[in-house]
């Protein structure tokens, strides 16, 4: 008997319908039939039946002015309850959108997705003035508060893995450049249970984050508190903000069962 491959179970079709909708973007939200059937290699005969079945589905959307399509309410509808299933977004979003108001500041909530840190929940400050939100944004862990929150606290080879090079990808001159530099920071993490973003990340941006953890004792996620370098003086951030993400952070773990696996991991242990 003959094995076949997994790429012979592909339903071309299907694979094509999902390359169409994988076109849409924030950059570029309409496309014609005959750019979609040249950009992925369709006759316009196949590009049209796929893009007829993906408008009759509501996933597509046709705009009445130009004729272009884009993406329809269906994809938002999938969207949204993707977001539902994630319980540290469920969670996290009532305590972010608090620590925004009580700091005046932008607030996030997100983990550490492959070698990229992701914004999942974000509340804006009010500000005129403020760091805008980057929901949804992948940014390099090693850059951010919320990212090194994380690593600090995640299992042992998580850096070296996601970092197999001693020097680090910059972003502004404050950017750590060395995985040592950065092990030594993660240390400081560990021991005083928060991680700055000091302009490391955006030149003029100051950013305080903590962990997560859920019921398994592990980090699943880290929350966090960004503002404008002028607003976020060194006193106002250990005294003002740190208290408040680390309340944030253990309101969000507290949710997801840590407190109770705590227990009942050091009552199995004694």
């Amino acid at each position: 008997m003959v094995k076949r491959e997994k790429k012979d179970y592909l339903i071309q079709s299907l694979s094509n319908a999902l390359s169409i909708l994988e076109l849409f973007s924030i950059e570029r939200e309409e496309y014609g039939m005959g750019e979609i059937a040249g950009i992925l290699g369709l006759k316009k005969r196949n590009a049209e039946r796929l893009l007829n079945t993906l408008e009759r589905q509501e996933y597509l959307e046709r705009n009445r002015i130009t004729g272009n399509y884009r993406l329809g309410f269906r994809v938002f509808e999938l969207g949204q309850r993707y977001k539902e299933q994630l319980s540290l977004m469920k969670q996290a979003s009532p305590v972010v959108r608090e620590l925004s108001r009580r700091s005046g500041e932008t607030s996030y909530a997100g983990d550490l997705r492959g070698e990229y840190v992701v914004y999942l929940v974000a509340e804006e400050s009010n500000k005129h003035i403020r760091v805008v939100s980057r929901l949804g944004m992948r940014f390099y862990p090693h850059t951010t508060a919320l990212g090194k929150a994380i690593l600090a606290f995640s299992e042992d080879g998580v850096v070296d893995k996601i970092f197999p090079e001693e020097a680090l990808p910059t972003k502004t001159p404050n950017t750590i450049t060395s995985k040592a530099r950065l092990k030594e920071e993660l240390a400081r993490v560990r021991e005083e249970g928060y991680a700055l973003d000091m302009e490391e990340e955006e030149e003029g941006v100051i950013c305080v984050g903590v962990p997560v953890f859920d019921y398994n004792l592990r980090v699943v996620g880290g929350i966090s508190i960004s503002g404008p370098a002028t607003r976020l003086s060194k006193e106002r951030v250990e005294e003002e903000l740190v208290p408040l993400v680390k309340e944030g952070g253990e309101q969000v773990s507290k949710k997801l069962g840590f407190n109770i696996g705590k227990r009942i991991h050091e009552a199995v242990e004694v």
